[in-house]
């Protein structure tokens, strides 16, 4: 796993831990964290954890291709 790869899961994580809390307690910590500021900042967020996403997927999907290969040894 690349250091990229590590920090998009880490990013992911914290996103998803964000999501936890506006699903159980209704608070949002980016907007908690961020509102005094400005939404584009919060969008800017919303969008970084959005590219963690998608290259946590694509190394998902290449770590399969990997473990296959290996197991065809």
């Amino acid at each position: 796993m690349s250091t990229l790869q590590k920090i998009a899961l880490v990013i992911v994580i914290i996103g998803a831990l964000n999501w936890g809390l506006v699903g159980l307690f209704n608070f949002n910590l980016v907007s908690f964290l961020f509102d005094g500021y400005s939404t584009i900042i919060s969008r800017i967020i919303y969008a970084i954890v959005g590219v963690a996403g998608i290259i946590s997927i694509a190394s998902l999907a290449t770590s399969d291709r990997y473990e296959r290969r290996i197991a065809a040894r």
